[in-house]
């Protein structure tokens, strides 16, 4: 076991245990866990409300988990995991106090967040460069790319080059070109050489180990990884923002629940004016392409007005075939007067997919103007499917949680059960949500379902008829299927051997059929739970509605 740093719970903490129990007793969706149930001593505590397990659901795709408090001096270690909703804007996964730092404390932290969350991995997350935190996550969280924030590596180097940036006020400005400006891992290294050269830093230890870490934080390390945020040279690339000016070095323990409660109101009144801007306002075209008004349509307002951008960028950069291959065909796109960042989109006319070498997609899940710019030349009037993330979208929170950034699976065919399944499990749970909006509705839903019930019911009917039993030459009945699965006195070995092979595979397929069954129980057990999930957070707003 590592030693790292470690903390008193302090007077107050009793506080936060009966607030957590209050809120639990309150809501059975209300999550908390204390390291080693010991709720006498300085352990470990981590807790999620409804809202924050519902939204993970939805945007747990990427994570950040904000120890901030490091930073800031705060009397209270209060961290907390966050993400990002729809509209772009921070929302909580979750929140710990961390009064032990050892490698062992960040494995149960991770492990409890994460049994929180129904075991989801996200797709990446952004943290603290701590070792302790390092080798959790790999353990915890494999598959998870793992970046260390950016904003905290800028900071950290201030601090450890401190006298340099005294003398050399140029320095700082030149270093965060070095990062954020370069756009090939080529142009990054040699930058980075030159810099070093420049300021006579080539034994630098600080500045060694950051490069040998640049592939956990180095934005173009990093673009092939989703991480949702709209701008990839933002400095403060990492660092949550859901408690600035609510939680900071002056909070007290005894106040922290009050300032957690006022984050998530104002928070949560952020996305509602978010949403009612997005469905209230129409947004203002700037050109007549059939894709900005699909645009239009499909995202929020915020990551409309971000693909906006990209689009009407396209006019100053224009598309140059440079070669064909066949169904794959490679386009140099650059801005008029800037060749020498030249960008390379390659486009699958077939697939109608194109992959560009500013990876702007697979980092932001917002389509790039050079892919935009390659489609303009061949005249693909409209988003294809597949570059609209729903997570961006104005519907990102209706029906289930969508893994966008997992392979799809194929539907082979419309006769699997599976599928027959899924998809009117996924129309009643539509109707369901309209049905209960009001008394009228209501009624109206459960006259059409007693109607849709009579309509099974005789479908279910006549195929029975059209299977029904078989009359048997002693005069009793077999039921369809029987009398090939009889083994008749009088067969060959041969015939027999068959016999038990057809009975086998029927007993195999049945056996496979249980399954289907038996998958489809769970699936409904878990949208029930869901219901019941969405139904608390609606509770707990309304709480806090009344409180404020």
């Amino acid at each position: 076991m590592n030693t790292g740093r470690q903390r008193t719970l302090g007077v107050g903490g009793q506080n936060v245990l009966d607030y957590l129990k209050r809120m639990q007793a309150e809501n059975s969706n209300f999550y908390y866990a204390i390291q080693g149930d010991n709720e006498h001593s300085a352990a470990n505590v981590f807790w999620a409300d409804a809202a924050s397990r519902l939204n993970y659901t939805y945007f747990g795709d990427t994570v950040t988990f904000d120890t901030s408090y490091r930073a800031n001096q705060c009397s209270i270690p209060f961290a907390a995991f966050t993400g990002l909703n729809h509209h772009g804007e921070p929302v909580l996964f979750g929140c710990a106090l961390l009064f032990n730092e050892s490698e062992t404390d960040y494995i149960w932290l991770l492990q409890t967040w994460l049994h929180a969350m129904s075991g989801r991995l996200p797709v990446s997350i952004t943290t603290e460069p701590d070792r302790f935190m390092q080798m959790a996550a790999a353990q915890v969280l494999p598959g998870t790319r793992h970046r260390y924030c950016k904003w905290s590596i800028f900071r950290e180097t201030r601090e450890n080059l401190a006298p340099l940036y005294q003398s050399y006020p140029t320095f700082e400005t030149e270093f965060m070109k070095c990062i954020n400006e370069t756009e090939t891992v080529d142009e990054f290294e040699s930058r980075w050489e030159s810099l070093l050269g420049q300021y006579y830093l080539m034994d630098n230890e600080w500045l060694q180990s950051m490069f040998n870490a640049r592939h956990q934080w180095v934005p173009v390390h990093m673009r092939d990884t989703f991480f949702g945020e709209l701008s990839m040279t933002d400095g403060n690339v990492g660092k949550s923002l859901y408690f600035d000016g609510f939680i900071d070095a002056t909070t007290t323990i005894q106040v922290l629940i009050k300032q957690y409660e006022k984050a998530i109101a104002h928070w949560h009144e952020k996305e509602s004016k978010a949403d009612d801007d997005t469905t209230n306002s129409t947004p203002l075209l700037k050109t007549p392409s059939p894709m900005e008004k699909q645009a239009a349509n499909l995202y929020t307002r915020r990551i409309f007005m971000k693909f906006q951008e990209e689009l009407v960028e396209t006019l100053a950069n224009p598309a140059t075939q440079i070669e064909d291959s066949g169904s794959v065909i490679t386009y140099r796109v650059a801005k008029f007067g800037e060749d020498h960042k030249a960008h390379f989109v390659k486009f699958d006319t077939v697939e109608m997919q194109a992959s560009c070498s500013c990876q702007m997609f697979e980092f932001s899940g917002i389509i790039c103007r050079h892919i935009l710019a390659v489609f303009r030349a061949k005249n693909v009037l409209t988003l294809p499917s597949q570059y609209v993330l729903k997570r961006w979208t104005k519907n990102a929170k209706s029906g289930g949680m969508m893994d966008e950034h997992s392979p799809e699976v194929p539907i082979n065919s419309r006769e699997s059960i599976n599928f027959r399944y899924n998809n009117l499990r996924q129309e009643a749970i539509k109707f369901v949500e309209e049905g209960a909006k009001s008394i009228h509705v209501y009624n109206v839903a459960m006259d059409a379902l007693r109607e849709a019930g009579k309509k099974v019911a005789a479908a279910k009917n006549q195929g029975a008829e059209a299977t029904q039993d078989i009359p048997m030459a002693n005069g009793g009945n077999l039921a369809h299927g029987g009398r090939e699965n009889q083994v008749a006195p009088g067969q060959s070995a041969e015939e027999k051997a068959k016999k038990i092979r057809e009975l086998t595979a029927e007993l195999e397929s049945t056996n496979k059929k249980c399954e289907v069954y038996r998958a489809n129980l769970l699936s409904i057990l878990k949208d029930m739970e869901d219901q019941k999930l969405k139904l608390s957070v609606k509770v707990q707003n309304a709480r806090l509605s009344m409180r404020e």
